[in-house]
């Protein structure tokens, strides 16, 4: 894993700057390459191939190509047999995508199983090309001002080109409060966009061309038995992960002690050679300490089970105060979860042990684990039953008497944009309190989101996981794991997005996915029963606590009354009513109403700002 950087015009000076300004992402060394319409850069992180054949930018045999790459290609080796025709210097899956795009051009795309971003010059068409994987597990960004073009796998490189203006995108502000992450393809700068998971983009003669190469959408569903839907589920993800295996430097595993981590742990153990490396993170706190740290101590007796090496790191307030800053600033763009610093701490103590470790993101997306998938079922099912519960009026009014209003509104809601927004949207009359009207556009944000709701589908709830595939997934959960492990110069891998995995997971009917108890990943845990620990089995999924509204109210205090002030960032003052933020502060504080996630997003907006901006 690496980073990459380029533009469509030569200077040496600014593709060095690009490339020291994201030295994190490659420790193990860097290149450039210029010609007179093109400046190339990387840094690299040496996982496979660690001689000095696979450095790049790497040119093709007769010099016409240059390709600067980041990502893993799991089957390259594969594709590396139909491309016998090329003589390879190396080892690497670096010059396989190289080759492949010289054979096949941008049809390459739909062979490769892997997670990557790359830019490839052909110096005869003087035509750059850029693509990024489908599941957008490694980032690209990109700026474009209809004359120059400049890309990198960090935002904090392009700004390094004097002409890029720090301004707000006020639509993604909007987005990001309402979400808490920055939607695709834009972000909080303007005119800085994300090549979305995906797609590829051509530059030439200053013009820019995007286009999408793979979508993953609602096709025919599988009607095997839940029996061989288990030996299917089984056989791929334990493929995956021996698929995700292949380095020439360690592995490990973030350990949460979940079934998804639990599951690539006995996957790991039968194909590893040798104690895997695992590592887990919790809290010092003496409130609630068994609370917060209940998934620490199961990925403690899980790492037992499978007699793995384990390390078990456990994190305080001031840990958090003393890496709040560093790990803004390592995201790029602001995206607000109370448990990042906690990632960002752990990936800095894995790498003192390995290069790669593999996580499991992508999960609860496409095996359907969130409560909101089987909320989404349980409405649908109880509305077949119960007519009534399609009368909004009727519903609400009993929900008011039972002090259950915003339960009411979503059994009411219809499905599509309004239950999605119902679900995953911030409370509307605070962001309102809080945020001036001159900025304020709910619609814009509602708006954003209809294109995943336009087409009928057949099964409901897994079309809010393809909505989650191709939102919250690339742009918040992936970007926290590669921007924080990537700080760190670790690669992190993920075997429940392997293509193949994907694909058959989206195939499985909704029903085989929630078990009569309303609980995800029905399918995905009865596949792996006979080889999980039973309390592993019988653990009810959870979110990841922290004691982070806890601190708040003790030993984060002083920073955030810091931070949450007019004067801590001169761009950010005209924003926000500021009396608005201190009463929901104090209010946190005084435990009248909890207000975690206003406060965490502010926070990390503001110090995003003073940084960015």
């Amino acid at each position: 894993m690496c980073g990459i950087n380029g533009f469509n015009w030569r200077d040496e000076d600014l593709i060095k700057k690009m490339n020291t300004k994201i030295t994190h992402r490659g420790p193990d060394g860097g290149g450039i390459f210029l010609d007179e319409n093109i400046s190339l850069g990387h840094r690299r992180l040496a996982i496979i191939d660690l001689s000095d054949k696979a450095s790049q930018p790497m040119k093709s045999a007769d010099g016409r190509f240059v390709i600067t790459y980041n990502g893993e290609l799991y089957n390259f080796k594969e594709i590396k047999k139909e491309l016998l025709e090329f003589n390879f210097k190396s080892d690497s899956d670096t010059e396989v995508v190289l080759y492949s795009f010289i054979k096949w051009g941008e049809d390459a795309l739909k062979k490769f199983n892997g997670i990557f971003s790359f830019a490839i010059w052909d110096k005869q068409k003087k035509e750059l090309f850029l693509a990024r994987d489908q599941s957008g597990v490694k980032p690209l960004y990109y700026w474009h001002n209809n004359r120059k073009f400049i890309f990198s796998s960090e935002v904090k490189a392009i700004l390094e080109y004097e002409n890029v203006r720090k301004d707000l995108n006020i639509d993604a502000l909007n987005k990001y409060l309402r979400f808490l992450y920055c939607l695709g393809p834009e972000t909080m700068w303007q005119g800085i966009m994300k090549l979305q998971p995906g797609h590829f983009a051509i530059v030439k003669d200053n013009n820019l061309k995007i286009e999408s190469y793979y979508d993953l959408e609602e096709g025919t569903y599988l009607k095997e038995s839940e029996a061989d839907l288990r030996i299917l589920i089984r056989e791929q993800v334990e493929r995956a992960v021996e698929r995700q295996l292949i380095s020439d430097r360690p592995v490990g595993l973030f350990l949460s002690g979940g079934l998804d981590s639990s599951i690539i742990c006995a996957a790991m153990t039968k194909s590893a050679k040798g104690p895997i490396k695992t590592f887990s993170v919790g809290f010092e706190t003496e409130i609630e300490k068994e609370k917060f740290n209940a998934d620490f101590n199961l990925a403690k007796k899980t790492a037992e089970y499978f007699n793995t090496a384990h390390t078990p790191i456990t994190i305080t307030a001031k840990d958090v105060k003393d890496n709040f800053e560093n790990c803004i600033i390592a995201m790029d763009e602001p995206v607000s979860n109370h448990i990042q610093v906690a990632t960002y701490i752990l990936a800095k103590e894995a790498k003192n042990q390995v290069a790669v470790v593999l996580g499991g993101d992508g999960g609860d997306e496409t095996f359907g684990g969130y409560d909101r998938y089987y909320y989404n079922y349980f409405i649908e099912r109880a509305r077949m039953f119960f007519p009534l519960l399609m009368n909004k009026k009727i519903v609400q009014s009993i929900g008011g008497i039972f002090g259950k209003e915003e339960l009411a509104k979503k059994l009411s809601s219809e499905h599509g944009l309004d239950r999605f927004w119902l679900f995953m949207a911030q409370k509307e009359d605070v962001i309102s309190r809080f945020l001036n009207n001159d900025f304020n556009n709910a619609y814009s944000v509602r708006n954003a989101y209809t294109r995943y709701f336009e087409k009928s589908v057949k099964d409901n709830v897994n079309q809010m996981i393809l909505t989650d595939l191709k939102t919250w997934l690339p742009d918040e959960s992936l970007i926290r794991s590669d921007k924080l492990t990537m700080a760190h110069g670790l690669e992190e891998r993920v075997p429940f997005l392997d293509k193949e995995l994907v694909e058959l997971a989206f195939r499985i009917p909704s029903k085989y996915k929630l078990n009569s108890r309303y609980q995800g990943k029905k399918c995905l845990k009865n596949a792996f029963a006979d080889i999980l620990p039973e309390f592993v089995l019988e653990e009810r999924k959870r979110g990841f606590f922290s004691p982070a509204a806890k601190w708040l109210r003790t030993d984060l205090k002083p920073m955030v009354c810091e931070i949450l002030s007019p004067g801590y960032s001169s761009k950010t003052a005209e924003l926000f009513n500021w009396e608005v933020i201190n009463d929901i502060l104090n209010n946190h504080i005084d435990k009248k109403e909890y207000g975690l996630n206003t406060i965490w997003s502010l926070m990390t907006f503001q110090v995003w700002a003073r940084n960015y901006l």
